[in-house]
């Protein structure tokens, strides 16, 4: 029996009497009285909380919350006297000890109790509030029984004994059998249910308890590190921190979630950084029947890297251990490795990270000070390096850099954080990239994919881009079993989405790949990319309307309105190929000044019939070396009536491509 059994059964006799209504405190409180874990009860109190304070954020201050501390919002209404005194002080009680309690080492196990009364004098104000009548099943009974009759109630009690008694007994074994039944259906660690589901998992974004929301980035830093060690168990599957983001500010239910995600666990976490300690609270959650299966509470004094880390390696193998994932002795090293750096250094790399959630020209020139900052004072530390290569990466991709200037500082930081830790995922797949898109070395790309992929294999976009290369040297089954895989360990995500899209394109699958383009276009018509993505499979589809309609904003030039009429004119007239043959004329005089990219060119000079000129275009994508020359020999592309061509031919065998079947 806990201390605070009777405060919990206040709770029962409340949650009993809204059940079935206000789910949101109601996911909480389920939580709440079935715990005998202290920590786990100061948790869910604290929750209880945030919803109440959440709602009335939202209709008495008439604002949504978002990520505005707790504590901020309760004194607002406090101030604004939205709220009575006393229900403020019991807030304010509640949010401390919750707070700052939910450790062992910290506080009493009796200071669970004046939580949960405060808890219950909050939600009971809470009900008055929203106007919810409390009904309790005790007084239903007695209003029944004051509605019998005398005489009804002298035949009640005139039953035979033994009937009373068969009755009861009755009772009984019916109870004993739906427990019993109860019983077997509930999840059990012991009863090894566990191991019959699939070890699917999702990490929610990390609350921040701080009221400074400055600290936000070690909160995400402490996450994506937890993530990151989950991943490279390859007995789990993990969902990437870019699909579960945006659960960030979450209303919906951990079931709803869970589903939406596709995984049966989901871990949740919230804590706070205050000056050079930091406090955190994680838990692990059975989806389906939200139940919990594993939490703890850490409070830390940071002198040293390796306190932070120490408490990153516990919680994943923690988790992997509850869910009975086997960690093999590489990943076991990998997880528990201590990175070579101070702190000072390692806040600059993770204030870096948080920098390149949000590409900006504005967040990419902050990340690069940060990093250069950390590498000055640290030149021996990988991450930094491999950081860097990803950052120029991105600064060459968003063209705010020629690849004169930004290529060698790629190459460059990369061979400095390959030399210097060649356990780095991140560094085998932007060599992988490089030798796929730049070098044209397929073998060594898969050979810098398989790498990645075996320190970490739950990482969608290595997947995607191999399944690409997989395309690219015409094993197309063994692409479809990657990108599918991808798909599934980030499915929220549109830019996985969107190179899911990429390669069943390339793969040939038309007809998918038209209906997911028009899918994503509904939110985003005029997107150029997901537009040109369309424009090539209609037109494998010989869907002509569609591929008029896509081509409009598929271009890299803006044909005026009228000009664009008279095209959409001559294809009602005369068919796709000459609407093309006008297309093209625009595009002629723009490339006359301008650079554009073989593709663009290639791809419509087919659909316009003319493939000669198609191939003096494909030349010079081999000239000027561009990546998307790699996906030239598909067979299911738009440049297959160039297969049986010689200069086609003489191409393929100059990159080491296999050559197309014709």
């Amino acid at each position: 029996m806990t201390f605070w059994t009777v405060e919990i059964k206040e709770l029962e006799k409340l949650y009993e009497s809204f059940k079935g209504h206000l789910p949101g405190i109601v996911k909480e409180l389920e939580q709440l009285i079935r715990t005998d874990d202290a920590n786990v009860v100061m948790l869910y109190s604290r929750r209880c909380l945030e919803v109440i304070v959440t709602d009335l954020c939202e209709s008495e201050l008439k604002r949504p919350r978002k990520t505005e501390p707790l504590q901020g919002i309760i004194d607002k209404l406090h101030h604004e006297g939205k709220v009575p005194p006393h229900i403020i002080s019991s807030m304010n009680g509640l949010n401390d000890l919750s707070t700052y309690g939910a450790h062992p080492k910290d506080f009493d196990p009796e200071q669970v109790k004046p939580v949960l009364n405060n808890l219950a004098i909050i939600i009971k104000w809470y009900l008055k509030y929203k106007d919810f009548k409390i009904t309790s099943k005790s007084k239903e009974c007695e209003e029944k029984f004051e509605n019998i009759d005398y005489e009804d109630s002298v035949k009640v009690k005139s039953k035979p004994i033994k009937r009373s008694l068969l009755i009861f007994t009755s009772l009984i074994f019916i109870l004993i059998v739906v427990s019993v039944v109860v019983v077997l259906n509930l999840p059990s660690k012991k009863s090894g249910d566990i191991t019959k589901l699939e070890k699917s998992i999702a990490v929610l974004p990390f609350v921040n308890d701080s009221p400074n929301d400055s600290t936000t980035y070690f909160l995400d830093g402490v996450m994506e590190e937890i993530l990151t060690n989950l991943q490279t168990v390859k007995d789990l599957r993990v969902i990437s921190r870019t699909s579960v983001e945006q659960y960030r500010d979450q209303t919906k239910s951990i079931p709803e979630i869970a589903r939406e995600l596709g995984v049966n666990y989901i871990v949740e976490g919230s804590g706070q950084k205050y000056g050079s300690s930091f406090r955190l609270r994680v838990q692990l959650i059975m989806a389906e029947h939200e139940s919990h299966l594993w939490g703890e509470s850490f409070q830390q004094k940071i002198t040293n890297v390796e306190d932070i880390f120490n408490i990153q390696i516990r919680i994943a193998e923690s988790i992997a251990n509850e869910l009975k994932a086997v960690i093999s002795p590489e990943e076991r090293k990998l997880i528990e490795k201590i990175p070579s750096a101070d702190l000072e250094v390692y806040d600059s790399y993770m204030k870096a990270r948080s920098y390149l959630i949000n590409f900006t020209r504005e967040s990419a020139n902050k990340a690069l000070e940060y990093l250069n900052r950390a590498v000055e004072k640290n030149p021996d530390w990988a991450p930094l390096y491999a950081g860097l290569a990803e950052l120029w990466t991105w600064i060459q991709q968003a063209g705010w850099e020629l690849p004169s200037v930004a290529g060698p500082k790629i190459i460059e930081n990369l061979n400095k954080a390959k030399e210097l830790d060649p356990d780095l995922a991140e560094v085998h797949y932007q060599s992988a990239v490089i030798a796929q898109l730049v070098e044209w070395n397929w073998e060594k790309s898969e050979k810098e994919f398989l790498k990645a992929l075996a320190i970490n294999p739950n990482n969608a976009l290595y997947r995607l881009m191999y399944a690409q290369l997989l395309l690219i040297l015409d094993r197309d089954d063994e692409s479809v079993e990657q990108r599918e895989l991808a798909i599934s360990l980030d499915p929220l995500n549109p830019n996985t989405k969107f190179l899911y899209l990429g390669t069943l394109v390339q793969a040939g699958d038309n007809k998918k790949s038209v209906s997911l383009a028009e899918e994503a276009l509904a939110i985003n018509p005029r997107d150029i990319s997901l537009n040109q993505m369309l424009e090539i499979a209609a037109y494998k589809c010989k869907d002509y309307d569609k591929v008029i309609r896509a081509v409009k904003y598929a271009l890299p030039i803006t044909i005026n309105e009228d000009d664009f009429k008279d095209i959409e004119r001559i294809y009602s007239e005369s068919g796709i190929v000459k609407a093309y043959e006008e297309i093209l004329k625009h595009l002629e005089k723009y490339a006359e000044n301008n650079y554009i990219s073989f593709g663009e060119m290639a791809f419509r000079y087919i659909i316009a019939n003319q493939p000669d000129k198609a191939m003096d275009w494909i030349e010079k994508g081999f000239e000027s070396h561009d990546p998307i020359m790699t996906y030239i020999t598909k067979s299911d592309q738009i440049f297959e009536p160039l297969f049986g061509n010689p200069r086609f031919i003489a191409i393929c065998e100059k990159m080491n491509l296999p050559l197309p079947k014709n």
